[in-house]
């Protein structure tokens, strides 16, 4: 080992030395009178000498934590009553249903109880939220999703954030939506592929088979109009107005938009176009798809829930609303068009680098982060957490959880992001306004690829011939 090899190393454990003291002082583990771990002891933890254990202690000292007590030890002293912080962490409202919020952060406070987090809901827009709010010296830290860490990126507002090193265990396809030039910004916390949900006893009763991975979309529109039945229930449903939905139906083509020779976006005979009009047609099928009772996510639930509908298009963390049900559901992979592909949605939490509680901000990461925080998620609701262990772990009965649970395990490589349809948060927006004007058919196929090609060109995040595949 080189010597700067081994310098870099002994101050990283000096560091962790000096660092987890402080936190065990922060969260009451040591309080005021309480004496240090000897320091023979401290230097086998942490692989370091006894002369570089006192020179650690020496910074405490200096900062008024400990006072060495000759022959006798070294004390907590009142002063680390200052340690104690308030955290303020912006939250979507949707995450008291997604992860248990509530009590996560109650299973935190009993953890760490000089520390205090204050909840601060956040615009559901991010780009509203990149205006008002990531600079904001109002929040410690906040939980986003991966389309909120693109509209930052995009932002130049990276150099706000703290860098983190990846909890054990995250799952690696989920860091990369929150990483950037090598960095990772934001900790995983949860995540979710688009799935199809279906009611067991709806086909049951019609004598058809479950939904499998060979379902294709005409596969599901037939079984669905078959499943309808006139004043009683529909087929199928999804939220169309979610940018958690409709992009799936692009992503199944394969391919992402990108600027052509002559530096426009052109759509046209593209297998994009292709996976419009298909989520056009189902979403006026009146033979299987009720769209005025499909106005919101809690719509869809509801409707699910009573069986008025029989098939779903949703994620694991909508299944929240139905984990407390008497529903007899499952779920499937994603019909597919042209790919095999479905839609992921991550959560990942980020600290504010200008923080004034930084290092308690720190503490509530690592927290929701670790091995405990994850497993309270996996036992309290249906979302899936971040890291494998607590992911892939068994629990117990007590919600109504799809028997098909660990069907994420095999469809990771169909899985993707916003980001691979290749536009800016910005683009994303655009597109939605166009798209909404092309469903309610105010405007034709010729019409949406020309206007695609004026509002989105400037738009594409990398330049390339025709679609990328």
């Amino acid at each position: 080992m080189s010597g700067k090899t081994s310098q870099r190393l002994f101050r990283a454990r000096l560091e962790r030395m000096t660092e987890q003291l402080k936190n065990d002082m922060m969260s009451g583990a040591l309080a005021p009178g309480d004496f240090l771990p000897s320091e023979s002891a401290l230097a086998e933890q942490y692989g370091i000498s006894n002369k570089s254990v006192r020179q650690g202690l020496d910074v405490l000292v200096g900062e008024g934590l400990i006072r060495k007590i000759p022959r006798v030890g070294n004390q907590v002293t009142e002063t680390a009553k200052e340690l104690q912080a308030t955290v303020t962490l912006g939250i979507n409202s949707s995450l008291e249903r997604d992860m248990a919020m509530s009590e996560l952060l109650a299973s935190f406070s009993r953890k760490y109880p000089s520390v205090r987090v204050r909840t601060i809901t956040i615009p559901g827009n991010s780009r509203q939220f990149v205006k008002e709010y990531a600079e904001s010296p109002l929040l410690d830290a906040f939980i986003i999703n991966h389309q909120y860490f693109q509209s930052m990126e995009e932002s130049g507002l990276l150099s706000t954030l703290e860098p983190l090193t990846p909890a054990e265990g995250t799952y690696r396809v989920l860091e990369g939506g929150f990483t950037a030039d090598g960095v990772l910004y934001g900790q995983p916390l949860l995540f979710s592929p688009l799935v199809l949900c279906y009611n067991k006893d709806h086909f049951l009763e019609a004598g058809l088979p479950e939904p499998d991975s060979s379902w294709t979309w005409n596969d599901c529109i037939g079984t669905a109009r078959r499943l309808t039945r006139r004043r009683e229930r529909y087929g199928f449903v999804f939220y169309v107005m979610s940018d958690n939905r409709w992009p799936a139906f692009l992503l199944q083509s394969g391919e992402a938009f990108a600027r052509g020779p002559d530096g426009g976006c052109d759509i046209a005979g593209t297998g994009l176009l292709d996976g419009i009009r298909l989520c056009d047609a189902i979403i006026h099928d009146r033979d299987m798809f009720p769209s005025v009772l499909s106005e919101s996510n809690d719509d869809i639930g509801r409707l699910f829930e009573t069986g008025k509908v029989s098939m779903m298009l949703t994620s694991y963390m909508s299944l929240n609303e139905l984990k407390h049900s008497d529903i007899r559901y499952d779920i499937s992979t994603l019909p597919y068009g042209r790919e095999p592909r479905t839609l992921t949605v991550a959560m990942a939490a980020c600290i504010r680098k200008g923080s004034a509680d930084k290092r308690a901000a720190k503490l509530l990461v690592d927290y929701l982060s670790s091995v405990e925080g994850q497993m309270l998620i996996r036992r309290q609701t249906i979302g899936i957490p971040a890291i494998k262990p607590a992911a892939e772990a068994e629990v117990g009965e007590g919600l109504n959880r799809p028997s098909r649970y660990d069907l994420f395990r095999d469809i990771w490589p169909t899985m993707r992001f916003h980001r691979d349809l290749n536009l800016t948060s910005e683009g994303l927006g655009k597109l939605w306004g166009l798209l909404k004007t092309y469903w309610s058919h105010l405007i034709d196929d010729e019409t949406l690829c020309a206007q695609v090609r004026d509002q989105l060109s400037d738009h594409v995040r990398h330049r390339g011939a025709g679609p990328v595949r």
